[in-house]
């Protein structure tokens, strides 16, 4: 059987992710990742200012606007990872064993996995995010 592959995280990524944690701005927002094959790294992909959660992407990050019920405001960093659909097992598995280094890398606490991306909406996120009061 073939070895699992890690994928490290490239060194621009990290940085922008950083910063993405910092940002000032309170509009929801996204980076997508994706993996560079030959390279074997995670990469940017796409970067977006707004954002709507039905992109079929695999490696989000997404900073997201949370009204909690005391009217409080809060900007979680969530990140969501849903499994490459009609792609090789390999890749599939590439992008499974990296998974976890990308969360460490980027320090993310709130890490949801989904399994059909049509289910990717702002309920399932916000019912996600009830678990973290």
């Amino acid at each position: 059987s073939e070895s699992l592959v890690v994928c490290d995280v490239a060194e621009d990524l990290v940085e922008k992710l950083r910063k993405f944690r910092f940002r000032k701005e309170t509009n929801n927002a996204a980076i997508i990742m994706k993996i560079d094959k030959d390279k074997q790294l995670v990469v940017l992909d796409e970067e977006h200012e707004v954002f709507s959660l039905t992109a079929e992407k695999t490696f989000i990050v997404y900073s997201y606007k949370y009204q909690h019920e005391d009217g409080r405001v809060s900007y979680p960093l969530c990140f969501i990872f849903s499994s490459p659909v009609g792609c090789k097992p390999e890749q599939q598995m590439m992008y499974a064993g990296s998974k976890n280094k990308l969360v460490q890398t980027a320090e993310l606490t709130k890490v949801f996995e989904i399994r059909n991306t049509e289910d990717l909406t702002e309920e399932w996120l916000r019912e996600k995010l009830g678990f973290f009061h």
